[in-house]
C-alpha cells in the first residue's frame, strides 16, 4: 500500500504526466455529459421501447460501446462506431489498393492523408446510418418523436434532416475528442472513449446481477461470489491472451515444424502466439453489426427482422458460429499483416543472427512463416472461445448485461486499453527515473492498439 501511494505521488510530481492525466479525465467527462444530451424533438420519457431493444443482443453491445447514448437517443447516439468502421475499411484498402499502400509508406505526410480520408469516410458512414437509427427509433418508440405525434409543431421531414445533421456532428465531435485525448492526454483517445462507455455500463450490470441473485434467479450471495471468482479468472486469462507470448524458444519452434535436429544453445525468436492482439475480434464485431444496421431501415419487414434477430442474438448458434469463424479468419489475416517473415529473416541476416540448423535468407523466412502458421491456430481458437464466452455465461444463468463482461468484445477491449494506458504511464515514470508501476517487470500492452485502426 505504501509503494502504491508513493507511485501515485510520483505520477503527480511529473508536471507533463499530471497535465495529460487531467486533460484525459476532462475530455472523457465531456463525452459522458454529451451522451446524456437528447436529440431535439425527442421526449426522453417515451424511450422505453428503445431501451428494451438494447437490453440484450448485439444492439446491447452497441449501446455499451456508446455508453448508453444509443438507448437514450443522444446527440452522440452512434458514438465512435462509424469512425471504427471507416478506419477498418481504410486499413483493408491499404492491403488491396496500391495508392493506399503508398500512403502508408510515406510516413507522417501519408498518415495525415489517411486520417483525412478516414474522416471523410466517417461522415459518409454516419449519413447512411443516422436515418436508419431514426427510423428504428420511430418504430420502437413511436411516441418519443414529437414530429410524428404532433406534426403541426414540426415537420417529420425537417426532423429527419436536422437530426441526421446533429448525429453526424455528434460523431465528428466524439472523433475530435478522441484525437485531442491522443494528442494532449494519456493513452489512445478512441480506445479510451470506447472503454469509458463499457465501464459506464458495468456498475448497472453488476447491480442487476446482484439483485437477481437475491430475488429472481436465486442462489443468493454464495452464487454471486462464485460468479465474481469466475469473472476474475476470465480477466486473468484475457490479460494473458492480450499480452501474448513475449518470445518463443527456437527449440520449441523446431518441435512445432517437426525438425528435431537443433543445438543445445537456448535462443529465442521474437514471435507471439497472439500476434494479432484484439484486432480480429474488432474486425469481426464490426461485420456482425452490419445486419443490425440494415434491419433498422426495414422495421416492417418480417423476414429481415427475423434474420437480423437471429444473427444479432449473441446466444443463438448462428451468431456464435459466424462470429467465431470470422475471428479465426481475421486472426490469420491480421497476423499476415503484422508479421513479415521475409523482413524478419533479412533483419536477422543483417545483424549476424541465425536459427541453428536453418540456412539464412529464404529458408529462415519459410521456417518463421511455418512456425507462425502453426502457433496462430491455437491462438485464434482461444481468441474465438473468449469472444463467445458470454453465451455460456448467459446459459449458466448470468444476467445478459453482466454476461457481456465474461469475455467477449467488451472485456477484451477493456483489458487491452487499460494495459496500454498503464504502459504509457509507466514509460513516463521510468523516463524520469522513478520506479515503474510493477516491481516484477514491465507492463506489456497489446501488439496492436484499437485506436490505430479504430
Amino acid at each position: 500500500m505504501k509503494n502504491f501511494i508513493q507511485t501515485l505521488q510520483n505520477i503527480f510530481k511529473i508536471e507533463d504526466l499530471r497535465s495529460r492525466i487531467l486533460n484525459t479525465l476532462l475530455f472523457l467527462l465531456v463525452y459522458r455529459l454529451a451522451a446524456h444530451v437528447v436529440l431535439p424533438g425527442i421526449d426522453p420519457t417515451q424511450l422505453a421501447g428503445l431501451r428494451a431493444q438494447t437490453e440484450g443482443g448485439i444492439l446491447g453491445l452497441l449501446d455499451a460501446f456508446s455508453g448508453g447514448a444509443f438507448s437514450q437517443a443522444s446527440v452522440v447516439a452512434l458514438g465512435i462506431m462509424p469512425y471504427i468502421s471507416a478506419s477498418i475499411v481504410v486499413q483493408l484498402l491499404g492491403i488491396a489498393v496500391p495508392y493506399f499502400q503508398k500512403l502508408q509508406k510515406e510516413g507522417e505526410s501519408g498518415r495525415k492523408k489517411l486520417n483525412q480520408i478516414t474522416r471523410i469516410l466517417t461522415v459518409i458512414v454516419v449519413i447512411f446510418q443516422a436515418p436508419g437509427y431514426l427510423i428504428n427509433l420511430k418504430t420502437q418508440a413511436p411516441g418519443a418523436i414529437i414530429a410524428y405525434s404532433n406534426p403541426e409543431i414540426i415537420s417529420p421531414a425537417f426532423f429527419m434532416f436536422t437530426s441526421t445533421l446533429i448525429i453526424v456532428a455528434g460523431t465528428l465531435f466524439i472523433m475530435w475528442l478522441g484525437e485531442r485525448i491522443t494528442e494532449k492526454g494519456i493513452g489512445n483517445g478512441i480506445s479510451l472513449i470506447i472503454m469509458t462507455g463499457i465501464i459506464a455500463r458495468l456498475p448497472f450490470a453488476l447491480r442487476d446481477e446482484f439483485l437477481s441473485r437475491l430475488n429472481d434467479q436465486g442462489g443468493g450471495l454464495v452464487i454471486f461470489l462464485i460468479e465474481m471468482v469466475a469473472l476474475f479468472a476470465v480477466v486473468v486469462s484475457v490479460i494473458l491472451l492480450v499480452q501474448g507470448t513475449r518470445k518463443i524458444p527456437v527449440q520449441f519452434a523446431k518441435k512445432i515444424v517437426g525438425n528435431k535436429q537443433y543445438g543445445g544453445v537456448r535462443q529465442y525468436i521474437p514471435l507471439k502466439v497472439n500476434a494479432a492482439g484484439v484486432m480480429p475480434i474488432v474486425f469481426a464485431q464490426a461485420i456482425m453489426f452490419i445486419p443490425a444496421y440494415v434491419a433498422q431501415f426495414f422495421p416492417e419487414s418480417a423476414s429481415w427482422q427475423g434474420f437480423a434477430s437471429n444473427i444479432t442474438d449473441f446466444t443463438s448458434p448462428l451468431y456464435n458460429i459466424v462470429f467465431a469463424v470470422l475471428i479465426i479468419l481475421f486472426t490469420y489475416f491480421y497476423t499476415a499483416i503484422a508479421v513479415n517473415p521475409s523482413q524478419m529473416a533479412d533483419d536477422m541476416k543483417k545483424n549476424g543472427g541465425f536459427i541453428p540448423g536453418v540456412k539464412p535468407g529464404r529458408k529462415t523466412s519459410e521456417f518463421i512463416d511455418d512456425v507462425m502458421s502453426k502457433i496462430t491456430l491455437p491462438g485464434s481458437f482461444f481468441l474465438a472461445f473468449v469472444a463467445i464466452m458470454p453465451t455460456f455465461a448467459n446459459l449458466a444463468g448470468v444476467n445478459s448485461n453482466f454476461a457481456q463482461f465474461y469475455g467477449g468484445t467488451s472485456l477484451l477491449i477493456l483489458v487491452g486499453v487499460v494495459l496500454d494506458t498503464l504502459q504509457q504511464i509507466e514509460s513516463h515514470l521510468l523516463m524520469r527515473h522513478y520506479d515503474g508501476l510493477m516491481k516484477s517487470g514491465r507492463i506489456k500492452g497489446r501488439s496492436a492498439a484499437i485506436g490505430a485502426t479504430a
